[in-house]
């Protein structure tokens, strides 16, 4: 981990919002899909939430440009409980969605805790959610076409909410609860031992905030070797681990 690397991973992590999020309705597209997520990462979002085509979801990778790894990717089994956890939580509900009651999307507070719902490709939000929804957003067209790529609106919308964000001064302090970003900066600086720990349902050990490595690899190995010895159905072995 260099100096640069470390630096770099917490000023993303100072800047996350964790209040500002997407909810993608039956998004079925692997490729928009895994755009979205890139632009929630480039837009400074922490938590992104799919509710899942029957096929199931999947990110593209390759599109995604390994975004999937610094967004939190939330799966609902439906709509109804995606929105009625957010609401749970303070979230205001935007849709993106054409009808009598749409405004410009410029025109609405995405300095509040907020969701932005973004529709499937073929039908939009569906019916039951829009009407849960506490506003319809709709991007302006001048062109021929009458609506943008579910990627593409996502991005531009986004653009809006970092900017009003931003003029509110939300970037300038971390807002990120501090359980979520030891766990995050544990995670991004030690990705072998996170998917490690991960596997067998291991505590992540400590790190350094300061190097971003652990403070007791050594001893650290001695206690997984402890636990191993007591799960004699472990395959892999600690010393593969790289503990820097």
């Amino acid at each position: 981990m260099t100096p640069e690397r470390l630096a770099r991973i917490k000023q993303t992590l100072n800047t996350r919002q964790p209040d500002l999020r997407v909810l993608t309705d039956q998004v079925h597209k692997p490729r928009n899909l895994s755009a979205i997520i890139r632009s929630c990462d480039a837009f400074g979002l922490a938590h992104m939430h799919v509710v899942w085509p029957k096929e199931g979801f999947r990110a593209f990778r390759k599109t995604a440009g390994g975004s999937y790894h610094w967004v939190t990717t939330h799966t609902h089994p439906t709509m109804d409980e995606a929105v009625a956890g957010l609401k749970a939580q303070g979230h205001k509900i935007y849709a993106a969605q054409l009808s009598e009651r749409a405004v410009d999307f410029r025109e609405v507070d995405y300095t509040v805790p907020c969701t932005i719902i973004m529709g499937n490709e073929v039908d939009g939000v569906n019916p039951v959610t829009a009407e849960q929804a506490d506003e319809h957003l709709v991007i302006p067209m001048m062109g021929m076409v009458e609506s943008l790529n579910v990627s593409s609106a996502c991005s531009i919308i986004l653009s809006e909410a970092q900017r009003q964000r931003k003029l509110a001064g939300m970037f300038e302090h971390r807002r990120m609860p501090d359980e979520d970003y030891n766990r995050l900066l544990f995670r991004w600086c030690q990705p072998t031992v996170k998917r490690y720990c991960d596997d067998r349902n291991l505590p992540y050990p400590p790190i350094d905030h300061e190097t971003g490595e652990l403070i007791d690899g050594v001893g650290w190995m001695q206690e997984v070797r402890k636990l191993r010895a007591n799960r004699p159905r472990w395959d892999e072995q600690p010393e593969n681990i790289e503990v820097g």
